[in-house]
C-alpha cells in the first residue's frame, strides 16, 4: 500500500479550496475513493455538484450564509454539532482521499473538536492522502504536513470592488 501524505493548502490568497478540488478531480479520474468534509460553508458552490457527480462524498459545514460572527449561540452549538458528526462519518469512510475544506478557521474559531480533528489528521490510514485549507493554521498542522503550501495575496480585485463571480470564486 502506498503511504499517503498530508497537503496543508493555507494563507490569505485566492487558491486554497481550488487547489484541494482540483486534487479530488485528480483522485477521482484515476479510480480513487473521495471524501469532502466543507466545513463553515453552505449556500452555492460549484465545484461541489460536479463533484458529487463524479463520485466524491460531500459533507457541507454549515446551512445557510451567516458567518460565524453573525450567528445565535444556538446557531453556533447546532454548527459544531454538525461539523463534528460530519467530520466523524467521513474519518469512518474507506477513503483514499480525505479533504477537510476550511479546517483551519473551524478549527481557530472553536467551530470543531479540535481534538477530532487531531485524530482525523494523526491517525489517518496508513494509505489515505489528507488535505487541509484555510487561512490560519494552527502550528500541530503546519508541523504534520508533509506538503504545506502558503497562498499569499498580492492583489485581489475585491480591493477594486469587484465581488465574487460565479464559476471563478465559486
Amino acid at each position: 500500500m502506498e503511504k499517503g501524505l498530508i497537503h496543508l493548502y493555507w494563507g490569505d490568497g485566492k487558491g486554497k479550496t481550488t487547489a484541494a478540488m482540483g486534487m479530488a478531480m485528480r483522485a477521482l479520474a484515476a479510480g480513487k475513493r473521495v471524501v469532502i468534509v466543507q466545513f463553515l460553508k453552505g449556500g452555492e458552490s460549484g465545484e461541489i455538484t460536479l463533484l458529487a457527480q463524479l463520485g466524491a462524498e460531500i459533507y457541507r459545514g454549515k446551512q445557510g450564509t451567516k458567518f460565524v460572527f453573525q450567528m445565535t449561540p444556538e446557531e453556533k452549538e447546532e454548527t459544531r454539532v454538525l461539523q463534528n458528526n460530519n467530520l466523524k462519518i467521513a474519518m469512518d469512510k474507506q477513503a483514499d482521499m480525505l479533504i477537510l475544506d476550511e479546517a483551519c478557521a473551524a478549527c481557530q474559531l472553536g467551530m470543531v473538536d479540535e481534538a477530532l480533528l487531531k485524530e482525523a489528521v494523526y491517525q489517518k490510514p496508513e494509505g489515505r492522502e489528507l488535505v487541509l485549507t484555510g487561512r490560519d493554521p494552527a502550528d500541530w498542522m503546519r508541523d504534520a504536513a508533509d506538503y504545506c503550501t502558503e497562498m499569499h495575496c498580492c492583489r485581489h480585485p475585491y480591493e477594486r470592488g469587484i465581488g465574487a463571480r460565479k464559476g471563478v470564486e465559486y
